[in-house]
């Protein structure tokens, strides 16, 4: 449990250093590859389309990323521990370091932020559809910013606290088997023609594994918003978050994203393009201000001090049990 405790904090300490150079490879790509590559096998006959096979394709698909998953990580970290306590300190540090990313969420949508600060709306779109799922290429310069600002809010969760939560109860190992029920959702979890059925057993475990923890991660982004200060406020974050949070067809996409409209005093959400087909999604927060670039760098703000406080809440939990134990 020691040896767990120590890596699970120098690894936020390094996400929150490093972030996710894209120079080095990641595991997150590697699982990203083996969906993409199970998805070709296994879903692309688009001539003989077959509602049960699909379904059952995609179940045989989930099992895949998850055993080789699992196998993987379990097999890296348990031999790292059993040629030396030190050696597996390290790689546990690491692997817990990329499973996180905090570092990683503002860097890109900060990139967001710089074009839209510079005047190129273009940019802007280049570089919000690198971390969002919808059509880009026609949303003005409200749209981009939001657009930045409610993958920032959502992610909070999927990427930081979720991963945090999972990874201190269970290390790596647990991690990693979250983030790839994550990355499954992300890649073929969409309500189109191609996924509906293929997609659906991973989109449905994802809802599953995110439950608890996108509404912990909404109730630390409502007391971070309280710790925020200036321009961001916790008595309306908590108003907003009541209120809304229902507001989406996920189950988990509205908690943090209804938190941090509440907090930014700002209206989210609402119609978006997906692959050329308006979705007509209810509008989550008040207008109580004109959305602007800044709020990008208050959304991450934000994020940033909602991720500290989960830290420190895991590693006090954690230190409980050890002591305890």
């Amino acid at each position: 449990m020691l040896y767990h405790i120590i890596a699970f904090c120098f690894g936020f300490i390094l996400d929150l250093i490093l972030g996710d150079p894209h120079f080095l490879p990641h595991p997150i790509r590697l699982i990203g590859s083996l969906i993409s590559h199970l998805d070709k096998k296994l879903n692309s006959n688009e001539d003989e389309r077959n509602d049960n096979k699909e379904f059952k394709r995609g179940i045989l698909t989930v099992i895949i990323v998850l055993l080789c998953t699992i196998a993987v990580s379990a097999l890296i970290l348990i031999s790292a521990y059993y040629i030396n306590r030190y050696l597996g300190i390290v790689i546990e540090t690491i692997m817990t370091y990329q499973i996180l990313a905090t570092k990683s969420l503002k860097d890109e949508s900060m990139k967001v932020y710089y074009c839209l600060r510079d005047k190129t709306l273009n940019d802007a779109r280049k570089a919000v559809a690198m971390i969002v799922g919808r059509d880009t290429e026609n949303l003005d310069e409200e749209g981009v910013t939001k657009a930045a600002i409610e993958t920032v809010a959502e992610n909070t969760s999927d990427g930081v606290i979720a991963p945090m939560i999972y990874t201190a109860i269970g290390g790596p190992i647990l991690g990693f088997t979250y983030k790839a029920i994550n990355t499954m959702d992300s890649m073929i979890g969409y309500k189109n023609d191609k996924y509906l059925y293929y997609g659906r057993a991973a989109a449905k475990l994802d809802d599953f594994v995110n439950f608890l923890p996108s509404r912990i991660s909404a109730y630390l982004m409502i007391v971070a918003s309280f710790i925020c200060g200036k321009d961001i406020s916790g008595n309306n974050s908590y108003k907003i978050y009541k209120r809304d949070n229902r507001k989406h067809s996920s189950p988990n996409s509205a908690q943090t994203e209804a938190a941090c409209a509440g907090a930014l005093g700002i209206k989210l959400a609402g119609p978006s393009y997906y692959f050329g087909k308006i979705v007509d999604k209810p509008f989550i927060g008040d207008d109580l201000r004109p959305v602007e670039y800044e709020d990008i760098k208050r959304v991450n703000h934000l994020m940033y001090m909602t991720a500290f406080i989960g830290q420190v809440i895991c590693l006090a939990l954690l230190m409980i049990v050890h002591l305890i134990a």
